[in-house]
């Protein structure tokens, strides 16, 4: 946590601040024992100490907000980015979480889906949100890219773009000027969108990735299953909280919650309406040697072997 601000400090309680067992062996000269206590030479003393808290490493994930799907024969939505890796972390210091929202689900008349809303942590990179899902154009570029959607005209119609490093291309639409009009599932951040393989099958959603950040493995960040009108078989959903596809009246449905999953495609039949993308979700696993208690925004904070997960399901903060 730190060192005590008074008072004797013993040589135990500096190898346990530095990560180490109590009872290794240590010198006040040693390169480690400087940094924590900010001496880098010279004479140096227990006083110096007093305070002092080592930084630390934890391991964090950041999902983007899921692209809602499209309409109108409409294309499934993309996952958000999905960024994950270990940073520095430095005690005293402010970590904010930016949980972005899913694309919003559209109805009959609008055709094009939204793109998800970005998803942040202080010092990482941030996750871009999902593409949407469209109709009579490609997919909308993303964390994952949105599936590309069928117009009737017999054009081609690619899947949006991912981010690299985050997610996956969307998938194709079969271009055609015959019914029902297949159309591409969203990209997934473990794998692309599916494109329609043939007129009356539109594509899945793609594959999310999985991690055990918390614990166990959840996979996350699955694409949105491609719509498609009657007569024909919409795209499933992506593994990882994508939505699936609608086929004629059947609407898509939404990306789960904090899963970052694209929202599936309808095809504006008898009030049939696109899926809303999921939201996103930071989650933050520190030592919990380390952990302080100082958080915002009520997250959730469970344990895992020595190890405390702070998972954010909505925006807030973690003082280190």
């Amino acid at each position: 946590m730190a060192l005590p601000s008074s008072g004797p400090i013993s040589l135990n309680a500096v190898n346990v601040e530095l990560g180490l067992s109590g009872t290794t062996s240590i010198n006040m000269n040693q390169a480690s024992v400087r940094t924590l206590f900010a001496v880098p030479s010279g004479t140096i003393s227990m006083s110096n100490g007093y305070g002092k808290a080592a930084n630390y490493t934890a391991t964090f994930l950041v999902i983007a907000g899921g692209g809602s799907g499209g309409i109108g024969v409409g294309g499934g939505g993309g996952a958000g980015g999905y960024v994950s890796g270990t940073q520095t972390f430095v005690p005293g210091t402010t970590y904010t979480a930016t949980v972005g929202g899913g694309g919003a689900g559209v109805g009959p008349s609008q055709a094009d889906g939204n793109n998800g809303s970005n998803s942040s942590l202080t010092g990482a990179t941030t996750a871009v949100g999902g593409g949407a899902g469209r109709q009579n154009k490609s997919g909308a570029a993303g964390g994952s890219g949105g599936g590309g959607g069928s117009s009737g005209t017999g054009a081609s119609f690619a899947g949006g773009a991912g981010t690299a490093g985050q997610g996956n291309n969307g998938g194709n639409n079969w271009p055609t000027t015959s019914s029902p009009f297949a159309t591409g599932g969203g990209g997934g951040a473990g794998a692309v969108g599916g494109s329609a393989p043939n007129n009356n099958n539109s594509g899945a959603g793609g594959a999310g990735s999985a991690s055990s950040i918390t614990g166990s493995s959840v996979t996350r960040a699955g694409g949105g299953g491609g719509g498609i009108l009657s007569g024909g078989t919409a795209g499933g959903a992506g593994s990882g909280g994508g939505g699936a596809g609608g086929a004629g009246s059947t609407s898509g449905t939404a990306g789960s919650a904090n899963t970052g999953g694209g929202g599936g495609g309808a095809a504006d039949q008898g009030g049939a309406v696109a899926g809303a993308g999921g939201s996103g979700v930071v989650i933050i696993s520190v030592p919990s040697t380390k952990y302080t208690g100082i958080t915002t925004g009520s997250p959730t904070i469970t344990t895992s072997g020595s190890n405390t997960i702070i998972r954010f399901n909505s925006s807030g903060s973690y003082t280190a």
